[in-house]
């Protein structure tokens, strides 16, 4: 699974269209939230830094949760934008995730623990595993 990493403004006009998963790397304005559904018709989620998320408007977070996006607070740990402009969540993550949840455990269990180990945010974890159910 990927996460498309953007880092600045700019980079919107150039993303692909079929991106579902984004992660903001700068503080996005109303009209940056606007203009990445519109190049963007198929995002599911988008994850921003939490110094970041406490800074986006109300109405950013409304017009989102009505488009069915999800927000999600966290940040890409060791990820070198210059190498690749995705961040690759490996399928072994998925596959820990998988089992964690077979095992019975709930998904703040889950997300915590996966958390630890591989350094995605709590909220990307429960993100991934509403996805796989």
């Amino acid at each position: 699974m990927k996460l498309r990493v953007v880092s600045s403004k700019n980079e919107i006009d150039d993303l692909n269209r079929n991106e579902q998963m984004i992660h903001l790397a700068f503080r996005a304005a109303n009209t940056d939230i606007f203009k990445l559904l519109q190049n963007c018709p198929r995002i599911r989620a988008i994850q921003v830094p939490s110094s970041y998320r406490k800074t986006l408007s109300k109405a950013s977070e409304m017009f989102l949760a009505i488009q069915g996006v999800e927000l999600i607070e966290g940040d890409v740990w060791g990820h070198r934008k210059d190498i690749d402009e995705y961040y690759n969540i490996d399928d072994m993550i998925i596959k820990r995730i998988d089992r964690l949840c077979a095992s019975g455990a709930n998904s703040s269990e889950v997300a915590s623990a996966v958390s630890r180990e591989t350094k995605l945010s709590p909220e990307l974890v429960k993100y991934l595993i509403k996805q796989r159910s």
